[in-house]
């Protein structure tokens, strides 16, 4: 490979892509938006790009089909600069495995707690999964993580060359809106994302508050939670400008998920102007550590009245540092020109200096 032809040649690898609708993908898509306008010529190879089986449990997740040859030669035909693993899937696996064999470099990033997803499904330890995490992002000259609370538990768990990756949030489609009404009895409390264990949503549900708690997104607790809780209302999957709606017509967004590794739902509630309330873990405690939009508390009612009492906060003063262009130049500046990996430094040791932006 002769990466030098094309300098800004630049290959993602993601498990996650269009259609499903979830953190990652919003992320990678907005990464790709300012890479491409930095004069980046960037290629996603997804699940998209081959024949795919759904995942168990997780149907509208794809799991790409193919041998790890056919990435390798992907990879090798497209010539880049720099190589960056995105998930730690199949897709993942591969082209991990092609840059090992081929001593290139290239970068990961940590997106989602899989360890603990996979013990709300089966008895497997965590210390096993969080094993095969470490030796897969070890291998990398950089493994961006999206808080420095998860940086800062990685490092505890043996993971090296980490770095803090801020997030965005798309300030002109989500703002504050005072013409929105949702017919519901207010206050509204509001929660967005998948329907699913981890999310911990039963933890939001079964709380008593005045008014209305509202979730908006599908996933596979949603017939089940919609039976179990016929006071709540639930509202489906919403995209766009409608889900940008929800937001602005609520009162109190609710996060009640302890496995999350950021929430970029957090960053679009508080751009729409609602405080938050959720549980002082990773995620929340970044989030709203850093821009004080939100109550955190163990006791999840309690931070729901007290994000009631705050009122609407103010985005200008919330959200400063929480930028899709912050997102980018962190990620550029990780970036590392595929040629050889130094002989002299093994990858995948659990050696070497740990970074990180505070």
């Amino acid at each position: 490979m002769q990466p030098e032809g094309s300098a800004k040649r630049l290959v993602i690898i993601s498990d996650a892509w269009h259609p499903q609708v979830n953190g990652v993908v919003r992320t990678l898509t907005k990464l790709c938006e300012q890479m491409e306008a930095r004069g980046f010529e960037v290629t996603i190879i997804s699940p998209a790009d081959y024949r795919s089986a759904p995942c168990p449990t997780y149907p509208e997740i794809r799991l790409a089909l193919t041998h790890p040859s056919a990435i390798r030669a992907r990879i090798e035909a497209l010539q880049p600069a720099f190589v960056h693993i995105a998930t730690e899937g199949p897709l993942g696996i591969m082209a991990r495995r092609a840059c090992l064999k081929n001593n290139w470099r290239f970068t990961t990033s940590f997106h989602t707690r899989f360890p603990e997803y996979l013990r709300e499904r089966l008895p497997v330890p965590l210390s096993w999964s969080y094993g095969f995490l470490r030796r897969f992002h070890n291998a990398a000259e950089h493994c961006l993580v999206p808080t420095l609370s998860i940086h800062d538990e990685l490092v505890g768990r043996g993971f090296t060359t980490l770095k803090v990756w801020t997030r965005g949030v798309d300030r002109e489609l989500f703002r504050p809106q005072t013409d929105v009404d949702l017919h519901l009895p207010r206050p509204i409390f509001l929660c967005v994302g998948r329907v699913a264990p981890e999310k911990n949503l039963e933890a939001f549900l079964s709380l008593d508050l005045p008014g209305t708690k509202l979730i908006v997104g599908d996933g596979p607790d949603l017939e089940d939670l919609r039976r179990k809780y016929p006071d709540a209302a639930f509202a489906g999957k919403k995209e766009g400008e409608n889900l940008a709606r929800f937001y602005a017509g609520s009162d109190v967004f609710v996060f009640p998920s302890r496995t999350d590794t950021f929430g970029l739902v957090l960053l679009e509630a508080i751009a729409c102007g609602l405080p938050v309330a959720g549980f002082p873990v990773p995620g929340p405690k970044d989030v709203i550590g850093a821009s004080g939009a939100g109550i955190l508390s163990d006791d999840l009612r309690e931070a729901a009245l007290g994000a009631l009492a705050m009122g609407r906060v103010d985005p200008d003063a919330r959200l400063k540092g929480f930028s899709w262009e912050a997102c980018a130049d962190i990620f550029e500046s990780v970036l590392t020109t595929i040629g050889r990996a130094a002989a002299s430094a093994p990858r995948g040791a659990n050696s070497g200096a740990v970074t990180s932006t505070r």
